[in-house]
């Protein structure tokens, strides 16, 4: 049975996702306008994308730091790009108490300012580097138009800032920042990526170019998820971050940055989710078994705890719901909130030394023995689920992944249904623009692999580029 509280999605897609989010207690609408509350279970999620990524960046020798909240606009202004392209996003800080301040300040909207600054003090020798820092943090950005993850004025992030001696060291830390991004899309979130690199108009402001993460939702929009950039020795040069090279002489550093944020969930709901609420992979679930008791016999009661002990001894993260609810409720509450795996403990089950277990993903109900052979039972279900998640969202962007050669092609592709669009392009302005104005059709990232054509799908010139194309949130 359908969840009444949940628009469907193939209804009206925007309303079905605003939906979700109240009725699994992702987050709720705050006072302060653009800005939500993170509510218990979409913070969890966000502390387990935290903890998976934080562990594969100090893999990868990278370090956690802190740095203010607030940049002076001096130091913003050292770099006219970064100025340039956050302006209109910028909010700025003009009093402190009731004195006006003698120079205005900016809430960060990234920190590329702050870690240059501080990599200009200490860095002074080729034997200081690299240094490889992560920062956990908010931004904020003054958005016109906001929605719940996808794009609100306040949110929560990392940023990756790193100094190195050379451009191919740099220059590798942007390629191996991007495959992680990949591999925790893949191997966490079951969602597909596409990885490539962004057009100039498309780039961050003020990189040499960026690598991007871009994931196709339900519906066909595309999702930014993820991006690294290579700054070259441009920061450097104007934030004086020199050192002593190898050789004694003086010489500018390479910088990269990259960056993923709470996003990350909005794109999660829009990719695996359903009319019943959340659908969350395995692997990235805070919970991944909620076991529900029926009755408050001695032996149910004492079922339960044994099998939640079996699970945790397993590394297992499981949940008890023995809340004086319902079953029926109970059970709804656990699909609504996404829980990959249900566990049902009644009586009669028990009589027959069974337990009821249920997929989240298909609905999937079955028996099985209340043995210690259960744990293994679960976890082959759990690891099932993950790998069936992710196959399923790979069919359905398979499917909306298209090719066109004409302008005529890409408008009927983009009216009878949104996607991927491959297609050739020659490198200029004004043909990216013109792509634009079907409805809204933006480079996503140009992809290195055998062409497909090779003139522009626009003006017919000979092409430089295969490009994927998509509208975006």
């Amino acid at each position: 049975m359908k969840n009444e509280k949940i628009t469907s999605r193939d209804v009206d897609f925007g309303k079905w996702y605003t939906d979700v989010v109240k009725a699994a207690h992702l987050a709720d609408y705050s006072s302060v306008k653009g800005c939500i509350i993170f509510e218990p279970n979409g913070y969890a999620l966000w502390e387990k994308m935290q903890q998976v990524l934080d562990k594969m960046f100090k893999e990868t020798g990278h370090c956690n730091v802190y740095l203010p909240l607030l940049i002076p606009e001096t130091l913003l202004a050292k770099e006219s790009e970064l100025v340039a392209g956050f302006a209109p996003e910028v909010a700025w800080v003009t009093k402190g108490g009731d004195k006006e301040l003698e120079e205005r300040l900016c809430i960060r909207p990234t920190s590329e300012t702050l870690f240059s600054d501080y990599y200009h003090t200490v860095v002074k020798s080729y034997r200081d580097l690299p240094l490889k820092y992560n920062q956990w943090c908010s931004v904020l950005r003054w958005e016109k138009e906001t929605r719940p993850f996808l794009r609100s004025r306040e949110f929560l992030w990392q940023e990756g800032h790193t100094v190195h001696e050379t451009r191919e060291e740099a220059e590798a830390e942007t390629k191996q920042m991007l495959a992680i991004y990949e591999r925790f899309f893949k191997e966490y979130l079951a969602i597909p990526a596409i990885t490539g690199r962004k057009t100039e108009k498309e780039k961050f402001a003020g990189a040499e170019y960026t690598l991007t993460v871009e994931a196709l939702m339900y519906n066909g929009i595309a999702l930014q998820s993820a991006t690294s950039h290579y700054f070259g020795d441009k920061f450097a040069r104007a934030y004086d971050i020199s050192f002593k090279d190898r050789n004694n002489q003086q010489a500018y550093c390479y910088q990269t940055s990259w960056g993923s944020s709470t996003r990350m969930i909005g794109g999660l709901i829009m990719v695996h989710s359903d009319d019943n609420g959340l659908v969350l992979p395995p692997k990235i679930a805070p919970t991944q078994v909620v076991l529900i008791p029926i009755g408050d016999s001695e032996a149910v009661i004492d079922a339960t705890h044994e099998i939640a002990d079996m699970l945790q001894k397993n590394d297992i993260s499981i949940k008890i719901d023995d809340s004086n609810k319902s079953p029926g409720f109970k059970f709804a509450e656990a699909e609504v909130n996404g829980i990959p795996l249900r566990i049902e403990i009644g009586p009669r089950d028990l009589d027959n030394h069974k337990v009821t277990v249920v997929r989240r993903d298909t609905r999937e109900k079955a028996s099985y023995d209340y043995d210690e052979k259960l744990v293994t039972v679960v976890r082959d279900l759990l690891e099932k689920m993950q790998q069936d998640m992710y196959e399923k969202a790979l069919a359905r962007r398979n499917s909306l992944t298209f090719e066109a050669h004409t302008l005529e092609e890409v408008e009927t592709i983009m009216n009878k249904h949104p996607g991927f669009i491959k297609a050739m392009w020659c490198g200029d302005l004004a043909c990216e623009m013109k792509m634009k104005e079907i409805r809204g059709t933006k480079s996503r990232c140009i992809l290195e692999e055998k062409a497909i054509d090779d003139h522009c799908v626009v003006c017919g010139k000979k092409a430089k580029h295969l490009v994927m194309w998509g509208i975006q949130y």
